[in-house]
């Protein structure tokens, strides 16, 4: 459990490794005239990504689970992808990025790195994550609940995303409507 508990330790650092980079660039982005919209649903988001961690380390312990090196191995490999996909991301994004919907005004929409594919890659990220991390150890309990949450959490945050870039869409449909 040793290692599983350091595994559980670095996402969590690595979460605080995002909450600097997301401080940096809302200050950045406020000094842009950054409009933010989901200032209700952010604290739930907060407490779910930390009950994850939590949960985690918590059912393995409480209820006894083993490590199954079939499930283990595989589902840690899933965690560094996600890991690896988040951190592309908010590179992609640069100052843009953020844990929080913080939308700069007139600035085009991103469409480079994964951005090409997918309108919001990094909550494939989370999702991914969110599966595979409690499964590293057999916590299929902590996997299920967070699955369950974050899906009902992803369906107002996203929906709070798109509604906060539709101008910014808008505009690049007039813009491909004029032949620029």
């Amino acid at each position: 459990m040793l290692w599983f508990t350091l595994l559980v330790l670095a996402v969590g650092a690595e979460r605080v490794a995002e909450l600097v980079v997301a401080r940096r660039n809302a200050r950045w982005s406020l000094a842009r005239g950054a409009v933010e919209a989901g200032q209700r649903h952010y604290p739930a988001m907060v407490a779910l990504h930390t009950g994850l961690l939590v949960g985690c380390l918590a059912e393995v312990r409480l209820a006894g689970r083993s490590f199954d090196p079939a499930l283990g191995w595989g589902m840690a490999a899933v965690v560094v992808a996600a890991q690896a996909l988040r951190w592309w991301c908010i590179r992609t994004l640069g100052p843009r990025w953020n844990t929080r919907v913080l939308v700069v005004p007139d600035l085009p929409l991103v469409a480079s790195g994964p951005y090409r594919w997918l309108s919001h890659p990094n909550y494939v990220a989370v999702v991914a994550e969110g599966l595979s991390l409690p499964l590293v150890h057999g916590a299929w309990l902590t996997a299920l609940i967070f699955t369950v949450l974050n899906a009902a959490l992803l369906t107002v945050r996203i929906r709070c995303e798109n509604q906060a870039l539709t101008p910014a869409r808008a505009a690049v449909g007039s813009r491909a409507g004029a032949g620029l």
